[in-house]
């Protein structure tokens, strides 16, 4: 069998990157360019030469497995715990990666030599990095929509809000993009069956012009006696009517209250 070395270290070096790029990502670790480039470097290297020792199975999986904690560990910028993440990622998308290309070689009938491998030169390069640009797009985006939907229910607070003798107990949204003011102090947005069961039969202290998407409207504001927010209590609370439509929270509160909280 003919191995071009450069080949082969080039192989290695793009796919390690994209793995430890991916790793990365998945642990919100920050990408530094120069380590990830030296990290692939070295997986690169390691790919030619490992070949070249005769270890026994289980001694090679546990020095291919070692290998690969030096290579995050060296494209990895952070504490410990972060550094621990990517190492679990990394074997992730690998395992995942091989079966890719198990999965994609066996139906398109590359050869297969047991005990060693896939021959490099038998799998079309464009396969590879199909599978590779496939794995990609997949982690990436679904690493996005899991660190946005963890950020979502962080964001998601049970309150307490008293009107009199009236308590209702909701959830609510700490939304950065509420910049509602009402005479200088931060205002609250409440669905209209919301506004109906908290402030039934009490009238608005004034109204307030909501600009959004679908267009600009003015809403009445009522006032809150008690808005209560993790143990803290926010005296004199203005509220809006608006639009709330979500089953996750009833409320989407002014960013401001949470940090006085």
């Amino acid at each position: 069998m003919t191995v071009y070395i450069e080949i082969a270290f080039l192989e290695n070096f793009l796919l390690d990157g994209l793995l430890l790029y991916l790793a990365l990502r998945c642990a919100r670790a920050e990408v530094k360019a120069v380590r990830l480039l030296l990290a692939a470097a070295v997986g690169g290297g390691e790919a030619l030469l490992f070949p070249l020792f005769a270890l026994p199975v289980p001694l090679a999986y546990l020095v291919k497995a070692l290998g690969g904690v030096v290579l995050v560990v060296i494209a990895a910028k952070g504490g410990l715990k972060t550094c621990a993440v990517a190492i679990c990622a990394f074997f992730a998308l690998t395992f995942v990666l091989g079966g890719m290309l198990v999965a994609a070689y066996s139906f398109f009938g590359v050869s297969y030599v047991e005990g060693s491998g896939y021959l490099v030169e038998s799998a079309p390069i464009g396969l590879v990095f199909a599978g590779s640009g496939i794995l990609l797009f997949a982690v990436t985006r679904a690493a996005c929509a899991f660190y946005r939907y963890r950020q979502r229910k962080k964001d998601l607070l049970p309150c307490s809000m008293t009107v009199g003798e009236n308590t209702v107990r909701w959830t609510g949204l700490a939304d950065s993009g509420n910049r509602l003011l009402f005479r200088g102090k931060p205002v609250c947005v409440i669905s209209a069956l919301g506004a109906l069961a908290l402030f039934r039969g009490t009238p608005p202290v004034g109204r307030l012009r909501i600009s959004t998407v679908s267009g600009s409207r003015v809403s009445p504001v009522f006032v809150c006696d008690k808005l209560e927010l993790g143990g803290h209590v926010n005296e004199k609370v203005y509220f809006t009517v608006g639009e709330v439509d979500s089953k996750e929270y009833s409320v989407i509160l002014h960013t401001s209250l949470e940090e006085r909280s």
